[in-house]
């Protein structure tokens, strides 16, 4: 069999080559709190574009209207983008010039945007972005952890069972982590957090950009004492520390944090984490590799 022509398989995108069809995607960052934050550039673009595609049509009005941007303006979200996805689809190609906006930065991340994105390439539709606003990596710039390698995982999962394969995945992971969460789960997934990376630093940001931006910098153990007091208001940022034996926070230490602890100790510890006895043995159970039936039986020996 002859090997494939590599040639023939790389896809070249000239973003501003003289051309009648297909048109162009833009994907337009727009502020995540301070309007200050819009570019000019994405002002120019919001006007000369053929359509405006929004996550949130309202949201997105209110902007336009801010910076007197008069243009058609069309819905393409989380539950109708199997609709409206193949609509704007077929304008790319007719010659169109499409914007995709979400409700606040950079579209695409952690947003349906990226189906769009994935189907214009894979149809040879030229992509361009519009720089601007980024919650993550802002977080990650004033967090003081280092930012020379790190790792977005976006909003973790809302079960204790899938968010803790989740962090299995990343426990080994030597970057800077971010994660975006929302203010009424963000103290169950310190929670999590804690029990696993308790020791690690780590920083909450919160309402970036806006008149009451935070940030909470200490150890995951230090931000959940701090948010259990403190509720806080506002879509938030958490950036932690990665992995480093050098310095106390590798995989075996994540993993072997309990050894000093009596078994009675450590089931107290975990049920002031999670509220429920039965839980909190079966997180015990799990960290020394023995079954549930097994700490219960030593418990009632101590």
């Amino acid at each position: 069999m002859s090997e494939p022509n590599t040639q023939d398989q790389v896809q070249v995108q000239r973003s501003f080559a003289p051309r009648e069809k297909p048109g162009t995607l833009y994907l337009v960052a727009t502020p995540i709190g301070n309007l200050e934050d819009m570019t000019f550039r994405a002002i120019r673009t919001l006007r000369e574009v053929d359509l405006i595609a929004a996550e949130d049509t309202r949201q997105t009005r209110k902007l336009l209207t801010h910076f007197g941007i008069q243009n058609r303006l069309v819905s393409y979200r989380e539950h109708n983008r199997a609709t409206s996805g193949p609509a704007l689809i077929g304008m790319l190609e007719e010659g169109r010039h499409i914007a995709l906006v979400s409700d606040a930065g950079m579209p695409a991340i952690s947003d349906p945007g990226a189906d769009l994105v994935r189907e214009a390439v894979a149809r040879g539709i030229p992509v361009v972005p519009i720089p601007g606003a980024n919650a993550a990596l802002s977080a990650l710039v004033i967090s003081g952890l280092p930012t020379d390698r790190f790792l977005f995982a976006g909003f973790p999962p809302r079960d204790r069972k899938s968010m803790n394969v989740l962090l299995d995945q990343l426990e080994e992971t030597s970057g800077t982590l971010i994660l975006y969460e929302s203010p009424h789960r963000v103290r169950n997934t310190l929670e999590t957090l804690q029990a696993r990376w308790g020791h690690r630093r780590m920083a909450l940001v919160r309402e970036l950009t806006k008149r009451h931006e935070e940030a909470i910098r200490g150890t995951i153990s230090d931000c959940l004492a701090y948010v259990q007091t403190h509720p806080p208001i506002g879509e938030c940022c958490l950036v932690i520390e990665g992995a480093n034996p050098a310095n106390g926070t590798g995989a075996s230490k994540d993993r072997d944090w309990w050894r000093s602890l009596t078994l009675s100790q450590h089931v107290d510890h975990y049920m002031e984490q999670v509220g429920n006895r039965k839980e909190a043995m079966k997180l015990a159970a799990r960290d020394r590799g023995l079954s549930r039936r097994e700490v219960y039986q030593s418990l009632l020996g101590e």
